[in-house]
């Protein structure tokens, strides 16, 4: 190949690229864990907390037709919910597709937010390991295809919200290609649906997936964030936007789009990646290849990682402590990699591996066993499967 068609291709690419990708050997920092074997079907989605208050970290996993409360640090499993017909106007999946903590009810411990073709949540009880049933009601039974839930104060009213989205044709749903944001009761315990506000009106076509929360433009009101995947049965798709909000947070929201070429787009988070002051996004491809960020003002798309296959999961934070913004994800598929990228406070990342083999649809950092440093929990999907990486450093 001559350096001119060299020159030339290096010209057609539409991306900055902006990343030390070499992953810096030595002593193994990770060790995996397994708390679900493989199971049958796949488990798409964890959640964490203490939630029985004994000081050690407990997790939830949907699967199976149950949704499970698995008790650290042995792992003891216990059903606190098994889907089936009679509770939402929708049949349940086996599990859910997505999920999220939220003290609803504000008693001091976590409820669980479930994705299982109906919004709803499980209340924590006083004993959560009794035996019995957490408490079933219904957030949103009208939305579908709900691939992520988020919480964050929309109205700041000082109370979280709910933040999902409905990618599902109207066809299958009064409020097709859209996102919402739904507010609870005033007595969570009624069984009263949750208020929808419709931020997202039929603009947020193709597969919609994970969204992010937080003020983008610096008015003093939080923004969402979303992407969207393309391809057969998803036109419109391949798209990462924000949505930038009102000051009545219950009217349509003004869209943002920063690119519609985006193959497989999945996931996307505001966050000031350089330490300049001004907002960009993190974003991953996770129905393709590929992480990269949004250089703000302008949100000029800059490759961190093109070749990382199916970042599905996406976690942005300071992992090392060093007070800028690091990146967190892994592969979808059964062979998926997980890695994070350490941020040097300019935007230029440093790969570091953390486990191969392992797929993913959801991804939570959490000290996982009390020992004041950050692990890695991972919902398998394909791999069907939950682990968590213990931290050695």
């Amino acid at each position: 190949m001559t350096h001119r068609l060299v020159f030339l291709i290096a010209l057609a690419i539409p991306f900055t690229f902006n990343a030390f990708l070499t992953e810096p050997t030595g002593a193994p920092r990770w060790k995996k864990h397994t708390i679900v074997s493989p199971m049958r079907g796949s488990i798409n989605s964890v959640v964490a907390s203490d939630f029985d208050k004994d000081g050690h970290i407990d997790i939830i996993a949907t699967f199976n037709g149950h949704a499970y409360l698995f008790k650290g640090p042995n792992w003891k499993r216990t059903s606190i919910h098994k889907f089936g017909t009679g509770n939402s106007k929708r049949k349940p999946r086996p599990g859910c597709i997505h999920s999220c903590l939220l003290d609803v009810d504000q008693d001091g411990d976590m409820d669980l937010i479930g994705s299982n073709q109906t919004v709803f949540w499980l209340e924590c009880p006083d004993e959560p390991f009794s035996g019995q049933a957490w408490k079933y009601r219904t957030v949103d039974d009208e939305i579908l295809g709900t691939h992520c839930l988020i919480t964050g104060d929309v109205n700041r009213d000082g109370k979280l919200d709910v933040i999902a989205n409905s990618f599902r044709t109207k066809q299958h749903t009064p409020f097709p290609n859209s996102i919402v944001w739904l507010e609870s009761p005033k007595n969570p315990h009624s069984d009263s649906p949750w208020k929808r506000h419709v931020f997202a009106h039929q603009d947020a076509p193709g597969g919609s997936h994970y969204m992010g929360f937080g003020d983008v433009n610096k008015d003093g009101r939080p923004d969402i964030s979303c992407g969207a995947k393309g391809g057969p049965g998803f036109p419109g798709g391949e798209w990462f936007a924000w949505w930038e909000q009102p000051k009545d947070p219950t009217q349509p929201w003004k869209k943002h789009l920063l690119s519609d070429k985006q193959p497989g787009a999945s996931n996307i988070h505001p966050e000031d990646v350089n330490g300049d002051g001004i907002m960009d996004f993190i974003a991953t491809r996770g129905h393709s290849k590929g992480v990269l960020w949004f250089k703000g003002p302008k949100f000029k798309a800059i490759e961190i990682d093109p070749d990382l296959e199916g970042p599905h999961s996406l976690v942005t934070l300071d992992f090392d402590g060093d007070k800028d913004v690091d990146i967190i994800t892994c592969g979808r598929g059964d062979k998926g990699t997980a890695v994070w990228y350490e941020n040097n406070g300019k935007g230029q990342f440093t790969r570091h591996l953390i486990g191969k083999d392992q797929g993913s649809y959801d991804i939570r950092v959490v000290d996982m066993d009390g020992d004041k440093d950050l692990d890695v929990l991972i919902a398998g999907h394909q791999s069907k499967n939950v682990v968590w990486f213990e931290n050695l450093k």
